[in-house]
């Protein structure tokens, strides 16, 4: 199991590289691509994947993504009024077919996973993103591995015994520490190329401490909503690490933070 996680790891880091290297459509088709893969695995795990509410939410993450491309439209909340609109009128005319729950989970879905993990885009657009947008994967993944090898190590005081009772307090203080200092050393590194005074680099190191810690967030939220409908996995797409919601769990919390921290940071 071991070796499948790190060659599939590997492959994922491959492809990252890739993808936001390029930036551009090369990023933004395999971004929406990811996006519709884990709204279909949200979808099923609340079993709406085969109901016309789940065609909406796929409809709508098209036209977001689109609009993304092209600025068609004035605001993105227009998308986000029409969407409510479409599920409204399919609550109301096929009343009782849906609950109310099932109308806020359809549309939940479209903002947990497709309007959230749309920052990846939209950070390496930024100015200097090509650079900026690793802090996102730094202080998420970087984050996990940390907290993992410090918590195998140290851990001993449970964080979140319910819901992950794996993971220690130890081993959240060493994600987040070690979020803050990759951070540090990958910003050392292409200091020069990002143009970055010392107080900024310790700024963005800790930004990424801070995102660090709402990664946690992101990830313990995942594995409440699989607790919530008694799930595993989200699905088996990515060999010894699950589905795409189960790797992108804490990316998908801290692709916004790390955008919006930034944005008033770096100027």
């Amino acid at each position: 199991m071991f070796k499948t996680r790190l060659l599939s790891g590997i492959v994922l880091v491959v492809l990252a590289l890739f993808f936001i290297i390029s930036g551009k459509d090369v990023l933004l088709v395999p971004t929406l691509i990811i996006s519709l893969i884990g709204l279909f695995e949200f979808y099923r795990a609340l079993n709406l994947h085969k109901t016309p509410l789940s065609y909406v939410g796929y409809a709508i993450t098209l036209a977001y993504y689109a609009d993304l491309r092209f600025s068609y439209l004035p605001s993105h909340t227009m998308l986000w009024i029409l969407f409510m609109i479409l599920l409204l009128f399919l609550f109301v005319f096929s009343y009782p077919k849906y609950e109310i729950k099932q109308i806020a989970e359809a549309y939940f879905g479209v903002f947990y996973v497709a309007l959230m993990l749309s920052y990846i885009y939209l950070t390496r657009e930024y100015t200097m993103g090509r650079y900026l947008v690793w802090l996102i994967f730094l202080c998420s993944w970087g984050c996990d591995t940390c907290a993992y090898c410090v918590g195998r190590l140290l851990g001993k005081h449970k964080m979140a015994p319910v819901l992950s009772p794996k993971k220690s307090i130890e081993g959240a203080v060493g994600g987040v520490v070690g979020a803050f200092l990759l951070t540090m050393i990958y910003c050392m590194v292409f200091q020069s190329q990002m143009n970055l005074s010392l107080p900024k680099i310790v700024i963005l190191s800790g930004i990424a401490a801070i995102g660090g810690l709402i990664s946690m967030v992101g990830d313990l939220a995942a594995s409440a909503i699989k607790r919530n409908v008694d799930l595993k996995d989200y699905g088996h797409l990515i060999p010894g690490h699950g589905g795409i919601l189960d790797r992108f769990d804490s990316v998908i919390i801290t692709a916004p933070i790390i955008y919006y921290l930034i944005t008033f940071a770096v100027r």
